[in-house]
């Protein structure tokens, strides 16, 4: 027998258990484990949300529940306007398996009526929400993430092989302001390699060259250039605009030196990138939170057993895996989630198609980052790596 819409929702109401907007207050402010579920339209949600809520509208709850909500027996709160939605909504969820689901009665147009504690999502475009839709549908990012990306700044050294796919990916997910610091111009043994440089720009500097490949993929892109070597006189200079990452892609030992000493003293966390013919190595390293790179390489190797791509040769795909790579722990590091490399080295081998995994220690009589540096001020690294 058909039943009416107000016979339907009494049967709901029967089923689906209930918690009051004091009660939900009181268990947020107690940090009870609780994923809370904003069931509202986009334009609602826009106008104000609960704290903490994850954003599924109604509408989509079936086919996004099961990405957003992993684990069926996690406590999760509903709520919508006024308690009928996110009613509906905790009745699906139950037959979907979830076990543990309660619907907040009345919803959130009480809720900003008692004025408890309310937030409203970053005033992102239209533009915006659809170039970023599919991490805005990810909670680990949703519009918070998105706007922390925006307003995040990354110093890519080395506009090169591993700054290129980095740059390209760090600027695809909206990293606002993106530096790159590199001297050389585009060289036509470069495209082999350097996605962000093309034929048509040969002969231009690289960090013009890659702000117009940045450019033209991403108009959100703020790009700062250092068309200019990296030294111990001009890192200060550099490291003085604040960066939130480094990127780290440079090709030389002296200049890896630097970069790590230069982190330290302006605490700022490196992803470290390399690459040699057909292997590629990365790592994170987090001031005085993890292993630096001195921990990792107390003293550079001799020069005849490290020798550079130029010397030796580079598979030209291989940069785009350890860049993207650099790119993905960049990324999580701004947003705050998800485990870095800090601690760890992960090495590839595209011959043999494997990853391994190595545990780094931070070594306490570092010179860089041990309990008693000796390390105040900058060295000469380009002495300090031929004497080895």
């Amino acid at each position: 027998m058909a039943k009416s819409y107000a016979e339907l929702f009494a049967d709901v109401r029967e089923r689906v258990r209930t918690i009051s907007l004091d009660a939900l207050k009181t268990r947020l402010e107690a940090g009870t484990p609780t994923t809370l579920v904003d069931v509202r339209e986009q334009h609602e949600f826009n106008a104000g949300y609960i704290p903490g809520a994850i954003h599924i509208p109604r509408a989509h709850l079936e086919s996004q529940a099961e990405g957003k909500l992993p684990d069926k027996h996690a406590p999760i709160v509903l709520y919508c306007a006024a308690g009928t939605r996110s009613a509906f909504a905790a009745k699906t969820l139950g037959e979907m398996g979830y076990d543990n689901v309660l619907s907040a009665n009345p919803g959130f147009t009480r809720w900003k009526d008692l004025r408890y504690p309310m937030q409203t999502p970053p005033n992102l475009s239209e533009a915006q929400r659809d170039r970023y839709s599919r991490h805005l549908m990810l909670p680990e990012v949703g519009d918070v993430g998105q706007a922390k990306l925006l307003g995040s700044r990354v110093l890519l050294l080395g506009a090169g092989g591993l700054g290129s796919p980095s740059g390209l990916y760090l600027a695809a997910a909206g990293v606002g302001t993106i530096g790159l610091v590199d001297a050389d111009v585009v060289d036509a043994s470069n495209l082999q390699r350097q996605i962000m440089h093309a034929t048509s720009r040969l002969g231009l500097p690289k960090v013009d060259s890659a702000e117009t490949a940045l450019r033209d993929l991403n108009p959100d892109v703020n790009v700062i250039k250092y068309k200019e070597r990296l030294t111990s006189e001009n890192i200060d200079r550099i490291l003085a605009d604040k960066w939130d990452v480094i990127v780290d892609g440079c090709d030389n030992f002296p200049t890896r030196y630097l970069v790590n000493d230069a982190s330290l003293f302006h605490k700022v966390p490196v992803v470290h990138g390399s690459i040699f013919r057909f292997d590629g190595q990365v790592t994170t390293f987090l001031p005085f939170q993890g292993p630096c790179y001195r921990c990792l390489y107390p003293e550079p190797p001799p020069a005849h057993l490290a020798p550079s791509c130029s010397e030796a040769g580079v598979l030209g795909i291989l940069p785009g895996i350890i860049g993207v790579l650099q790119a993905t722990e960049a990324v999580k590091i701004i947003l705050g989630i998800g485990d870095t490399l800090s601690g760890r080295l992960l090495q590839y081998d595209s011959l043999s198609m494997t990853f391994r995994t190595f545990k780094l220690r931070r070594d306490d009589s570092c010179p860089g980052c041990g309990k008693n540096p000796s390390i105040k001020g900058y060295i000469d690294y380009e002495g300090f790596c031929a004497n080895v």
